[in-house]
């Protein structure tokens, strides 16, 4: 379905997004909705019964919620695991149509820890499918010593087999673009033989120099492979999608005690701290990168001459259309006017029919506009950090952090009976109170039911009642609504949880 041709509703009011059926152009700002408008909706939706058509039964709620969970346990050698890491949790929620937001996580082989990734799409989902797929080979390579990349490089060169960088851990529908991967490859060779060219024998990278240098260079790249275009007319229109799109990215590398955050855009990572009482509290480790963000504002505006001060930045949006101000891909926040008519006009049939591709910004003066460098935070891990929580914006419009921190620490440790029942500051009845108190008996047998902790936290974020309880008819009301109205009141969300080993922590702290 190509954007629709009601540029100013679209562009103006995420409220007002076409459905979009295909992972297809769309405006940026489209899929980027204001959050005060879907938390506004999502409170009122309990009121309006026109929405409440159909109950979905328990199971039925079980099966949606548990669709795209993945677990992954790191394994056990003579009965210990070695690893900080004791595994992870990941789930997936679609409310666009596909889903734009894409996940990854894989264990570095060739050198040491794993990584975990988070990727929100916006205006389709062919710029995250790429990050997707692509990020962490990069970060991989970036990673290793100048010695292991000439290795790397004389196999290639010879025709000899290649050790392998990653070990990937992939849901079924986590699935790679098989036409693309020889144009994949070829990029990434290009990028290790310039890190060879520009390396000398015994060069060791940092982790925060490896993720800032990979996360720039697969952007860059994405640029260069539009422009440069493809014989092949598939992949000529797919590389033109990937750079036409964009998105988000929040990537955690655990090794060890050290925990390095990259972030690039609104996604978010939180630490789960558990504190002497046994309670848990959240350390937020990624800044977002949007207008609430006073430093991210003064960093785009100063970007630019004084005489774009006003325009650079409206609407709490970039140029007025862009909720994010770091997101890979978005060529059209990147590129010289002349170079998009240039590469459009070079194009495929189809783009010349998308209006997206041909709508230029307003008061695009000084491009580029939007960058993709991560911000990197660097944390020792201790005994009593317990887990991080990755998650796109789709969580964290739903549920505050601590929230978030506390739903999950109680899942993983099985401790939640012992707090008081807080209402919020609300004045409840002898009636709703005894309600309140079956919903926490039940609540304990469905932590029993979720055998995921992505899961469990999924089913607070979308079912979660003003008393902080899931509400089944909320859940079920809210899982239940057409494809062309989800959108309106959640966004996709996806989340990863890595859960972190104490007692390794603790003897690689003594």
């Amino acid at each position: 379905m190509a954007a629709t041709s009601h540029l100013s509703r679209v562009w103006r009011g995420g409220e007002l997004r076409k459905l979009q059926v295909s992972c297809q152009f769309l405006p940026p700002c489209a899929n980027r909705n204001l959050p005060q408008t879907r938390l506004q909706l999502k409170r009122s939706f309990s009121a309006s019964a026109q929405h409440s058509t159909y109950m979905l039964t328990p199971p039925q709620v079980n099966s949606i919620l548990k669709a795209n969970e993945f677990s992954f346990k790191v394994p056990e050698f003579d009965g210990k695991n070695l690893s900080s890491v004791l595994g992870f949790d990941s789930n997936q929620l679609p409310a666009n149509a596909p889903i734009e937001d894409r996940r990854s996580a894989a264990t570095l082989l060739q050198t040491r820890g794993m990584l975990l990734g988070v990727f929100d799409g916006h205006a389709g989902c062919a710029c995250a499918q790429a990050l997707s797929e692509r990020l962490f080979y990069y970060i991989a390579v970036a990673l290793l010593p100048h010695e292991t990349l000439q290795e790397l490089e004389n196999a290639v060169e010879s025709g000899r087999a290649v050790h392998p960088l990653l070990q990937w851990h992939k849901h079924p529908h986590d699935y790679f673009s098989r036409e693309a991967q020889a144009l994949y490859f070829s990029s990434l060779r290009t990028y290790w033989q310039e890190l060879l060219d520009l390396g000398t024998p015994g060069d060791q990278p940092t982790v925060g120099e490896a993720l800032v240098s990979a996360f720039k260079r697969l952007d860059n790249d994405i640029s260069l492979e539009a422009q440069v275009g493809d014989p092949n007319a598939f992949l000529h229109y797919w590389v033109l999608r990937v750079a036409f799109s964009g998105a988000t990215a929040c990537v955690a590398h655990i090794d060890g005690n050290d925990l390095h955050i990259a972030n690039t855009g609104d996604g978010r990572a939180v630490l789960g701290v558990q504190e002497p009482d046994g309670s848990f509290t959240a350390l937020t480790l990624s800044n977002d990168h949007s207008a609430q963000n006073e430093d991210e504002l003064q960093r785009v505006r100063s970007e630019h001459p004084a005489s774009e001060r006003k325009t650079v930045v409206r609407q709490e949006r970039l140029l007025g259309l862009l909720m994010p101000f770091r997101a890979f891909g978005d060529v059209k926040f990147k590129w010289s006017i002349e170079l998009q008519k240039r590469v459009l006009e070079s194009g495929p049939d189809a783009l010349h029919e998308n209006e997206h591709t041909k709508f230029i910004p307003p008061n695009y003066h000084t491009p580029p506009y939007l960058t993709a460098e991560p911000e990197l935070t660097h944390h020792r891990l201790r005994p009593q950090d317990r887990f991080v929580v990755l998650g796109s914006d789709g969580l964290w419009e739903t549920l505050h952090r601590q929230e978030v921190v506390r739903v999950v620490g109680q899942y993983l440790t099985g401790v939640h009976q012992q707090q008081p029942i807080s209402v919020g500051g609300y004045r409840v009845t002898l009636g709703q109170m005894q309600g309140l108190l079956q919903e926490r008996k039940a609540r304990v047998s469905s932590t029993f039911e979720d055998q995921n902790a992505a899961t469990h936290l999924m089913r607070h974020a979308v079912g979660n009642n003003e008393f902080g309880t899931v509400d089944h008819e909320r859940l079920s009301k809210m899982l239940s609504l057409p494809e062309e109205l989800a959108r309106m009141y959640r966004d996709d969300i996806t989340i990863i949880i890595g859960q972190f080993n104490p007692h390794v922590l603790g003897a690689q702290q003594d």
